[in-house]
């Protein structure tokens, strides 16, 4: 379904913004890249991907090719679904997933399908945009939650390139800012240049209508983040849980997952306090960002805690009352060790949640903070399928109240436990197949014979 043209006014105020913002992308990509690498933000041999210069061979050239889009870490997880189910259905069909952050290639990489290429993405500058779209010439652009990038966005479907944003979701700051009269007129035409736009949530939906997106092309589906958790573990990660379920030795436990700088304060005050209750407590604290692996550490060390680095592979003692995971990519592995997983980024007021669809997945008994985001959706709707699936507490005082009554109760902790599970399965249910058929309908040419949905 073609989308609708804004109008002539409005478009002719989206278009010189564009060459305005066109030519300041140009002019500062040169800077902004160096800027990145020094900071350590690129990577060190392949950061030339970032302009559009590819380190993989374009496999069955002339053929259409379907390119991913993810930013970082948790866009390119809940792109990996559609990824796999595109690979299974159209076996052969080249496929290409790019992301912008290390953290993400270093998790994404070793769980792609076979044959699919991970590139790191061009910078939104005409001339890596341009080379990029040039040498993979792909057929079919698939971008990620908030991927509204307007050199890929304009440069793509100029080409007769189908566009689609998957996961669709904008912030209220990000909404305040393209509301203005200097953002509206461009992301009104960047929306009217798209094919779909599949919103996670009905208020993500009406963002994106007062932007003017064409109604016709907004088609709810699901959110793709219930998906993430939807994977059986393979052999490696059975054997790692196996491992830690020895070295745990049926102690009472509990998990902190995605904890940002200054959560972590919280976390080990209230871990201190059950351990006057219980005191072979142990506590799983996984740090958000790898850059806080050491203060965290640090935190440990000043507080004499007696604490493991899984990296090391030191062995947990029954001394241990710490086991901090400072690996990547083992979230979802670790879910299925413990049976209370407390989310992170939810702690504090400038946080805004992450998933807890794999923790619900594994059967953890999940709780989440006060500061949840455009999560606040997810807990609502396994809300209303079960109020026991997951538990937002106001802050630490109730933490610590509802995590001595879950280690003290297997009754109460076995009933939020198969609340989450349960209301994750009916969640997750077909969400992959919706938005698959939704880029059918929406984003693929009927005419290429290669495509068969």
């Amino acid at each position: 379904m073609p989308a609708r043209a804004p109008a002539p006014a409005a478009a002719r105020g989206g278009l010189a913004l564009y060459e305005l913002y066109r030519a300041a992308s140009r002019a500062a990509a040169p800077a902004v890249l160096l800027w990145r690498r020094l900071q350590g933000l690129e990577h060190p041999s392949r950061w030339p991907e970032r302009l559009g210069r590819p380190s993989a061979a374009r496999p069955r050239p002339g053929s259409p090719l379907v390119w991913f889009h993810a930013v970082s870490l948790g866009e390119g997880m809940a792109a990996l679904p559609v990824v796999r189910h595109c690979a299974r259905l159209h076996p052969g069909l080249p496929v290409l997933l790019t992301t912008t952050t290390l953290s993400s290639f270093d998790v994404i990489k070793d769980l792609l399908p076979d044959g699919v290429i991970h590139q790191f993405a061009p910078l939104d500058c005409p001339d890596a945009i341009d080379s990029f779209i040039g040498y993979w010439k792909p057929s079919l652009v698939l971008l990620m939650e908030s991927e509204l990038w307007p050199n890929l966005i304009m440069s793509a479907t100029a080409k007769g390139i189908a566009v689609a944003l998957l996961n669709a979701r904008m912030s209220l700051k990000s909404f305040n800012r393209w509301s203005i009269p200097l953002g509206l007129p461009l992301v009104s035409l960047m929306l009217s240049k798209l094919s779909l736009v599949a919103p996670l949530s009905t208020i993500q939906a009406v963002r994106f209508q007062l932007l003017h997106t064409p109604p016709g092309i907004i088609h709810f589906a699901g959110d793709l983040k219930y998906a993430v958790g939807d994977v059986n573990a393979g052999e490696t990660e059975v054997n790692k849980i196996k491992d830690l379920w020895q070295q745990f030795s049926n102690r009472p436990l509990w998990m902190a997952a995605s904890i940002h700088r200054g959560e972590e304060e919280v976390i080990l005050r209230v871990h201190d306090e059950l351990l006057k209750i219980y005191p072979t407590l142990l506590l799983i604290l996984v740090p958000r960002h790898p850059q806080d692996f050491k203060r965290f550490s640090l935190a440990l060390k000043k507080q004499r805690v007696n604490f493991v680095l899984r990296s090391t592979k030191e062995v947990v003692s029954s001394s241990t009352r710490v086991y901090m995971v400072d690996t990547l990519g083992e979230l979802r592995m670790l879910y299925r060790t413990t049976p209370i997983a407390v989310i992170g980024g939810s702690f504090l007021p400038s946080l805004a949640g992450h998933n807890i669809s794999e923790a619900a997945a594994a059967g953890c008994a999940v709780m989440t903070g006060p500061h949840v985001g455009h999560f606040y959706h997810m807990l609502l709707e396994m809300w209303q399928i079960n109020p026991l699936a997951v538990k937002q507490v106001a802050g630490e005082v109730e933490l610590l109240q509802i995590l001595k009554e879950l280690l003290g109760d297997a009754k109460t902790l076995g009933a939020r436990q198969r609340a989450a599970k349960d209301a994750f399965s009916i969640m997750s249910d077909g969400v992959v197949n919706r938005v698959w058929n939704l880029v059918c309908r929406f984003a693929i040419d009927f005419q290429t014979d290669a495509w068969n949905c």
